[in-house]
């Protein structure tokens, strides 16, 4: 189409590897903006957000003195769930179970305390993550489309060249 318009062959071959670079720069744009409003936020004193509420924990995976994962649960009172939250492991020690353990460990927090039910939500694009979570025992049960980060612009270049799936889980723990 574009060598229809244009009648140049440079351009039409120049156009993919454009359009690959701006969607390169607006999702390392909204991806570190994400990560420094976390960094801002919860992740800047985690003990403060979940250290010392009721029913929030929060778990890290050590391996050889190393950090390699870590993972969150958020209580909440009005409903009886607890939010799995922040659940990540080192690229260097994926499929080695290490996010399975932590996510068993919020599994048990959450049946120590007596919440009804686990709740998480995730932007992952990793089939990997959606398995993990389905052999937790979740259960998918929605998906939001075109879902914003926070600190994302919402603008029309931002729009065309980062889009995000937000799919919802849940674990029915014992009936309410």
């Amino acid at each position: 189409m574009c060598f229809v318009v244009t009648k140049s062959f440079l351009l039409t071959c120049c156009l993919p590897v454009v359009l690959m670079g701006m969607r390169y720069y607006f999702s390392r744009k909204v991806i570190l903006h994400y990560l420094d409003c976390a960094l801002r936020t919860d992740m800047s004193d985690i003990e403060q957000y979940y250290m010392k509420p009721p029913g929030s924990c929060f778990w890290v995976a050590v391996l050889d003195g190393n950090v390699v994962g870590i993972v969150a649960a958020r209580g909440n009172e009005e409903d009886n769930t607890v939010e799995l939250r922040r659940m990540s492991v080192d690229s260097n020690y994926r499929g080695k179970g290490i996010a399975k353990a932590l996510g068993r460990k919020v599994l048990e927090f959450a049946v120590l305390n007596n919440y009804s039910s686990v709740v998480l939500g995730t932007t992952a694009v990793k089939m990997a993550a959606h398995k993990l979570y389905e052999s937790l025992g979740f259960k998918h049960v929605g998906v939001v489309e075109h879902y914003a980060l926070p600190g994302m612009t919402h603008s029309l270049l931002e729009r065309m060249f980062f889009q995000l799936r937000y799919h919802r889980y849940r674990l029915q723990l014992r009936e309410e």
